[in-house]
């Protein structure tokens, strides 16, 4: 999940923070349980219920202090297998920003909020200033947003144990680690 947030109630910067979580089956039984799993980009992950919300997340998708987007599998950028390696990682977030881009005029899905949150959050000074018409504004891409992390594997043909796996993001339980 995709979340931007204002270091500050009067600041004009965005930052982004990634939410991962390996969800948990949604109880057959549980009231309205199809909310989470329709694909709605603005209802968190049923795994976000049995615990408390990170306070960036309690006010609701598009808040004045917050806005966050849930990831939807989609045929075209299904749920990554665990664990996955940060390049690999990369990736996925590239493609579900090329999955919004594709869905800027379609009306019926929210697919489109994670560009539309992109372009409002990260304009530089130039376009924040400059008159928006959508016929001259030319497409942005994503690919800076993923060069730090993408092709920067310090892993040795070599190395061995720790060494080779220092990269994978791997589910884990809090309570395990401390």
């Amino acid at each position: 999940m995709f979340g931007s947030a204002k270091i500050h109630h009067s600041a004009s910067e965005w930052r982004t923070v990634l939410y991962l979580t390996t969800d948990y089956p949604i109880p057959p039984n549980l009231h309205n349980s199809h909310k989470y799993s329709n694909g709605d980009v603005s209802v968190l992950p049923y795994s976000y219920t049995l615990s408390s919300l990170p306070t960036l997340l309690r006010d609701g998708s598009e808040s004045h202090m917050a806005r966050y987007y849930v990831v939807p599998s989609t045929p075209t950028t299904p749920f990554p297998n665990l664990p996955i390696n940060f390049p690999n990682l990369a990736m996925y977030l590239q493609s579900a920003v090329h999955d919004s881009r594709r869905a800027a005029n379609d009306s019926s899905s929210g697919l489109r909020k994670l560009a539309q949150y992109i372009d409002n959050c990260y304009q530089t000074e130039a376009e924040r200033d400059a008159p928006i018409d959508q016929e001259v504004v030319p497409k942005r891409g994503v690919g800076g947003m993923f060069k730090r992390v993408m092709g920067r594997s310090k892993v040795n043909k070599g190395s061995t144990g720790n060494e080779e796996i220092y990269d994978l993001v791997t589910p884990f339980v809090s309570d395990e680690w401390g």
